[in-house]
């Protein structure tokens, strides 16, 4: 009975040349709008591969690194300077906190200056004097075991240096990521 009171148009139901375009339409439409979505996405996830700046940094093992108080070593590629001090190792945004110049280590003296403005700072990034409003920023720095556990990692607060385990074949990475701003002056 329920067939019966359907009408006899349904049954063979044909689309019109109309409906046949709105359908691809609305389809174009779909597949435009997931990839404008997509396209979106991508562009906004960060692209940032091991080995470039703002991305992670392996520095090999930890009997490769140079020792404790020797002079700050430059990673330009990573935009840091490495330093070793008695409480642990440190990754120092080689970017002045003052205008953004590239300052340099100075051996003679014994601390970064920078050489826009003279803003200087102690070997572990501490600001001396000059018109640099705080100490210098600092990268996150990570201890991993060989099988990539975390053993130790800067603190996101205090950015206080990590210090090394005795064990030389830990390995140590640089996030260029992640960004600690230094202390401000007093």
């Amino acid at each position: 009975m329920a067939e019966a009171a359907l009408p006899s148009a349904d049954k063979g139901a044909k689309i019109s040349r109309r409906e046949w375009l709105n359908y691809a339409w609305l389809a174009s439409l779909g597949i435009l709008l997931v990839d404008l979505a997509g396209i979106g996405y991508l562009f906004s996830m960060p692209r940032f591969k091991e080995g470039e700046f703002g991305g992670v940094f392996s520095l090999g093992q930890v009997s490769n690194l140079p020792p404790k108080k020797t002079p700050p070593v430059n990673f330009p590629k990573g935009r840091f300077w490495l330093v070793h001090t008695e409480q642990g190792v440190l990754a120092l945004y080689k970017v002045c906190t003052h205008l953004g110049c590239l300052y340099g280590w100075n051996d003679q003296e014994g601390k970064f200056i920078c050489p826009c403005h003279g803003s200087q700072f102690q070997y572990d990034g501490t600001y001396i004097r000059g018109p640099a409003p705080r100490s210098l920023d600092r990268f996150v720095v990570q201890v991993l075991d060989q099988d990539g556990n975390v053993l130790a990692e800067t603190d996101p607060e205090t950015g206080d240096p990590v210090p090394l385990p005795d064990d030389p074949n830990v390995i140590v990475k640089v996030d260029t990521g992640r960004k600690i701003l230094g202390e401000p002056n007093a």
